[in-house]
């Protein structure tokens, strides 16, 4: 298997963990405020981050690397968990799911700007393409759509593709578990007094599908997808790899489905079915 071919793999699983993120922040935000979720779910991560990188003794990064880890902790660490956190009181998951569609198009752009990838002019049709038809569906709007929780969605949308696409620059020479390692634990003086302030007066009421939700955005969202998505963007092309997000709308549908047992229309299925054949246009005419 060659290097390009795995890093496709690798931003496959990325893409598979990251699609759970949505419905299980979902859950949480039921009995945890929004503030608090991310703060706690960025501090757990942030606390096991540590333990790795003690263990494996890592050299700590320069100071050029450092800039790059704060746009990284920027845009994933703070910036989409909260946002999203935020929107999901306003919309369903099912809904702000569609909305991750914009997210290859953003990281393609920021991996223009910041990682000085080059894509061919096909590519931009492929993925511009797949973006129209997310911005398309979310501008008919639907039931469980509300304006305030949109904008929330995009701004999240907007911040992510920056940390997508500067985390992975920056794993070419750092490594793509060191980067997210190294973005969480440089949060932690930050996100560890917030949740601390933050936290609620009591546990009580907190039911057993929020206490989930916290512990799957905290291990698998925060960290360990991260592990897998870093990897395969540095290895495959920031911009080419990351169309596969293309394919998350549709994996979360299928959770939002089963798992919250919301509804999921026919347009948004049609919306990811397109999403798809986008995101093999997209491959193909990468470089």
């Amino acid at each position: 298997m060659d290097k390009v071919t795995k890093g496709w793999v690798n931003g496959l699983i990325g893409v598979a963990i990251f699609a759970g993120s949505l419905p299980a922040t979902r859950v949480a935000v039921a009995d945890f405020d929004p503030i608090f979720l991310t703060a706690a779910r960025a501090t757990i991560a942030a606390l096991l981050a540590l333990a790795m990188l003690a263990l494996l003794r890592q050299p700590r990064p320069g100071g050029a690397q450092v800039f790059s880890l704060i746009l990284t902790a920027i845009g994933g660490v703070v910036g989409f968990p909260l946002l999203t956190a935020m929107a999901l009181q306003h919309v369903t998951s099912a809904h702000s799911i569609v909305f991750v569609g914009l997210l290859p198009l953003s990281t393609a752009i920021f991996a223009v700007l910041r990682g000085g990838e080059r894509p061919r002019p096909t590519f931009w049709l492929f993925s511009v393409l797949g973006a129209a038809m997310v911005a398309g569906y979310a501008a008919a709007g639907s039931a469980a759509g509300s304006l305030q929780g949109d904008l929330l969605m995009l701004a999240a949308i907007a911040v992510c593709g920056l940390g997508y696409a500067e985390g992975a620059r920056l794993s070419r020479s750092l490594g793509g578990w060191q980067v997210i390692c190294w973005a969480l634990v440089l949060s932690l003086p930050v996100m560890l007094p917030l949740a601390w302030f933050s936290m609620p007066s009591s546990f009580a009421a907190v039911g057993a599908p929020a206490w989930l939700g916290l512990a799957y955005v905290s291990l698998f969202s925060m960290l360990i997808g991260f592990v897998f998505w870093y990897r395969g963007l540095a290895q495959g092309g920031i911009a080419a790899v990351g169309q596969l997000q293309l394919l998350q709308p549709f994996m979360g549908l299928g959770l939002a489905a089963v798992l919250l047992h919301e509804q999921v229309s026919w347009a948004m299925l049609a919306v990811t079915l397109v999403a798809v054949v986008c995101v093999a246009g997209a491959k193909k005419y990468a470089h």
